[in-house]
């Protein structure tokens, strides 16, 4: 008739809820290559998450070009190596440029690397090398915020917009190799005319910039709540259009200047202009691709470096420099810092690179390779790798 007592009142053994040890985190930051300017962290953020736990070994001269000096990073709590391969043997590798093969050859298994990735010109040997090892690569620009933006593209698109009208006002002199004109208007003299594709942030300060300046503007994107926004927070009527293919092309060809800031969630931006269009520019004309960072929206457009940032194609001078923030690293290095910088304070009792990535939302939606497996689908389609989803993978790590 139902248990005994003595099978109802057996001892049963005690499980505990041990919490995990938090991590002692050791943070690397390397020195970036020449093409490069901006460091992920300033000093007065290494201070504060050096107090939350945080160790950073930051290579020599890393913050140099940002106007930082070792001493400077040193009396905030970093501290400074001269061995690059001693830097990469840190937990996280934190850096504001695109991974580098040679870099990826000092990682280890499991470790976190957060940077750019400019899908645009990554190389298929590098994501390869990267599965080989066994790491974790998160890219800044697909990382998500809270409220499911991306904070990141965000903040560094505000500085894109105005610096590429900047680049371009430059780019349009005869000296430096375009049609002479200059970018606003003077008394009798009618103003350039400026084509923005894309109706997001880059567009909303390249907008602004222009305006300034008193040039003519389009804008055009298939979004059109997008283009209703512009006109509600700008407080002046714009010349808008869909990316329809005739008015495309028939505003380009009439464009002194013409800036591609189209954004992708996850993947290439879209190829919007083709080769046809280019062709048909004018002479002299200037074609800034902001987007060139995911891939370009122009078919003519080619990465370049800031220290060969244009070639002439049709014509057409193309100014197509990836990270066009480090023309203004200090101001680029605060911005980048200040989304970081939270995202890490969040995380400091974080036991894993795996809680890390949980603790903080949106970071998971920036990984793109999880140690072996390739878990950005477009990545897995551009060089033919097998896609994982990175729930999976993670759901039996964690």
């Amino acid at each position: 008739m139902g248990l005994s007592i003595k099978t109802q009142w057996k001892t049963q053994p005690e499980k505990l809820d041990v919490p995990q040890q938090k991590k002692e985190w050791i943070i690397g930051i390397p020195r970036p290559p020449k093409e490069e300017s901006r460091i992920p962290l300033v000093p007065s953020a290494i201070k504060v998450l050096s107090s939350l736990g945080f160790r950073f070994l930051v290579e020599s001269k890393a913050g140099e070009k940002a106007g930082y000096s070792d001493r400077d990073l040193a009396e905030n709590g970093a501290d400074i190596s001269h061995s690059r391969e001693e830097v990469f043997g840190s937990d996280v590798i934190l850096q504001a440029f695109p991974p580098q093969k040679t870099d990826v050859d000092f990682m280890k298994s499991g470790q976190l690397l957060i940077s750019p990735l400019h899908v645009g010109a990554l190389q298929l040997e590098v994501i390869e090398l990267m599965q080989k090892k066994r790491v974790v690569g998160l890219a800044m620009e697909y990382m998500k915020d809270r409220n499911g933006s991306f904070p990141m593209v965000r903040i560094l698109s505000e500085l894109a917009g105005t610096g590429a009208v900047l680049q371009a006002a430059h780019w349009m002199t005869s000296q430096s190799g375009g049609a002479g004109i200059l970018l606003g208007g003077i008394s009798g003299v009618p103003p350039a005319k400026v084509v923005i594709l894309g109706a997001g942030i880059v567009a909303e300060y390249a907008i602004r910039a222009v305006l300034g300046l008193g040039a003519q503007i389009c804008v055009l994107d298939n979004n059109i709540y997008k283009l209703m926004r512009l006109q509600n927070i700008l407080g002046s009527r714009l010349s808008t259009s869909t990316l329809d293919p005739v008015t495309l092309e028939k505003e380009l060809i009439d464009a002194d200047l013409a800036i591609g800031a189209i954004h992708s969630s996850d993947g290439r931006s879209p190829m919007v202009v083709s080769e046809d269009i280019v062709m048909k520019m004018k002479p002299g004309a200037v074609i800034v691709d902001v987007s060139i960072d995911q891939g370009g929206c122009f078919e003519t457009s080619e990465p370049t470096t800031l220290e060969n940032p244009v070639y002439i194609m049709h014509d057409v001078v193309h100014y197509a420099v990836p990270n066009i923030s480090s023309n203004y690293p200090k101001t680029a290095s605060r911005a980048i810092s200040n989304i970081l910088s939270p995202i890490f304070s969040y995380a400091a009792d974080s036991h894993s690179i795996d809680h890390f990535i949980f603790q903080s939302a949106g970071l998971a939606h920036g990984v793109y390779v999880y140690k072996g497996s390739v878990t950005n689908q477009y990545l897995s389609s551009k060089f033919g790798l097998k896609y994982t989803a990175l729930e999976l993978l993670m759901s039996s790590e964690m």
